[in-house]
């Protein structure tokens, strides 16, 4: 073997919770070297000249609003800048349509949000006020939470903070709110049905229908949150944070290979000590080998098996993928014309999920097997917000689908046949666009081009996206909080000595606020 490096850190995997590290770290003074598979930078956070060019599309994520708030933005804000990053800032956040040919929406404009609910229901808009003003109270709590490793004395100061600040009845408030179900903690606040749907749609981004436990923040969060900061998306595209990080990190000496995948990581002893490429290059590290890794690619794969191993493996082998996603690009000669309004047109996500059966029928047929007769679907509107990701007077769609089975069994329709995602998903994708056609007529006729990414498509780019979960793991209670990725070793730490997991599969989960990298970065470092 070839000794290509010697460094204090070797990060395996180049996603923004690696670089997010890698940067800390560098910062820090030690010698880091990030080694990725992939021919670029980024993991799920990469944008491309999909359908055309000069038409820039997330490939998957498209939403930086938690890396705008994240901790690890807030400490390298000016270097970040300073290497070009830059963001767009989206006024008109989310929306939801609805059958009857209405959507209610919510912006940075509190009045305007509140005069759509108010619409619905008067009751309901003193209530969302009311929310929002408890947002303000409980927010700072919550983030805490999940900014500390988990479990840690970081989480049980987080935990004393707030019982000094909102006293006992407000931690079991916070508590029922952690565990409930979507349906059950809108139904307690809200009383229409439109309202509930809206934001429970946001349920689905990760993988909670109405009536999973443990499924209620992330509808609370991301619907008060929108609404007291806004949305934010990259200035050019998604890829902005890439970019601005890696260009930091170079700058600070540390070193990326990319076109570089591993083949193991080496141990001496029962240290990890390094990684071994596939073409028989080493890596060696003296302090700490970093896997911005799905643990199933970790152990059993990358690790050698060894008898101390054995229950690590075991845990590793039964962690649960979440359903499988699609994405959809389009090139387009114009935005859609919805039918709910014109004043749609300038939202940067439009939910097609109009009601709780619908989004309760799609999470059971895709979890089935089947491909779902009505799937949810983010049509997001990324040149609404920023136009400099089209041509002039031209648009690009980015439209996820949301939930589908990674083993397709059956179609629920009984229209398609055929189990093979290459085979269908063209197929699928047409009826995506029928759904979207439902809502906005014409819309078919303003596409120019397309590119179809099932499940199996997102895996093959990046092998974390297991069956194509955009999450990296499931986020049900099982595997949340202490027992993410697995009971024992949520704080980052393998049973191998000096070997880390970080990622989207570890805490606090997916989305892209870089905090399991920054986390364990400033564990290693000591600040």
């Amino acid at each position: 073997m070839t000794s290509i490096a010697s460094c204090d850190a070797v990060v395996i995997g180049a996603g923004h919770n690696g670089l997010a590290a890698a940067v800390h770290l560098a910062s820090k003074g030690w010698k880091v070297v990030v080694v990725e598979a992939a021919s670029e930078a980024g993991g799920a956070v990469k944008t491309r000249e999909l359908t055309e060019p000069g038409f820039r599309h997330d490939l998957c994520a498209m939403n930086l609003s938690m890396f705008a708030g994240s901790a690890f933005f807030s400490a390298y804000r000016e270097e970040l800048v300073n290497a070009g990053l830059g963001f767009a800032p989206a006024p008109k956040c989310f929306a939801s349509v609805f059958r009857d040919g209405t959507y209610l929406g919510v912006g940075t404009d509190l009045e305007q949000t509140v005069a759509g609910i108010a619409s619905l229901s008067s009751a309901d808009a003193d209530a969302w006020k009311a929310m929002l003003k408890d947002f303000g109270r409980d927010a700072p709590h919550i983030f805490a939470l999940l900014g500390a490793p988990m479990p840690s004395l970081a989480t049980v100061k987080v935990v004393w903070k707030a019982y000094r600040a909102i006293g006992l009845d407000g931690l079991y408030r916070l508590v029922r709110l952690l565990l409930a179900t979507p349906r059950d903690f809108l139904d307690a606040h809200f009383e229409n049905d439109k309202l509930k749907a809206m934001m429970a749609a946001w349920g689905l981004h990760l993988d909670f229908s109405p009536d999973v436990a443990g499924g209620a923040l992330f509808p609370y969060l991301e619907s008060m949150a929108n609404q007291a900061f806004g949305m934010v998306i990259g200035q050019g595209g998604a890829d902005s944070i890439i970019n601005a990080m890696t260009g930091v990190l170079k700058g600070k000496g540390g070193q990326i290979l990319l076109g570089s995948a591993v083949a193991s990581v080496k141990l001496e002893g029962e240290r990890a000590t390094g990684a071994v490429l596939a073409d028989g290059r080493e890596i060696a590290a003296r302090r700490a080998v970093i896997a911005n890794l799905n643990p199933k690619l970790l152990f059993g794969r990358l690790v050698p098996s060894a008898p101390a191993l054995g229950a690590v493996e075991e845990k590793a082998s039964r962690f649960r993928p979440g359903p499988g996603a699609m994405m959809i690009h389009m090139s387009m000669d114009g935005l859609p014309d919805w039918t709910a309004g014109e004043a749609l047109k300038d939202y940067a996500y439009v939910h097609i999920a109009p009601d709780m059966r619908m989004m309760s029928r799609v999470y059971a047929e895709a979890m089935d097997g089947l491909l779902p007769a009505e799937p949810a679907l983010v049509v997001g509107q990324p040149t609404a917000v920023d136009r400099s990701r089209a041509p002039e007077g031209k648009h690009v769609l980015w439209v996820q689908v949301r939930v589908l089975p990674a083993v397709i069994r059956g179609d629920a329709l009984g229209m398609i046949e055929g189990s093979d995602w290459d085979a269908v998903k063209e197929v699928y994708a047409d009826r995506v666009v029928d759904i979207i056609e439902r809502y906005a007529p014409g819309t078919k006729a303003r596409i120019r081009k397309r590119a179809v990414f099932s499940p199996i498509d997102l895996e093959r780019e990046n092998p974390n996206l297991v069956g194509g979960d955009s999450l990296s793991g499931s986020h049900h209670l099982d595997q949340n909080f202490l027992f993410r990725p697995m009971a024992g070793y949520s704080r980052y730490k393998t049973p191998v000595p000096s070997l880390y997991m970080c990622g989207a599969s570890t805490w606090p989960g997916a989305g892209t606020g870089a905090g399991s990298g920054f986390m364990l970065a400033k564990m290693l470092a000591g600040v």
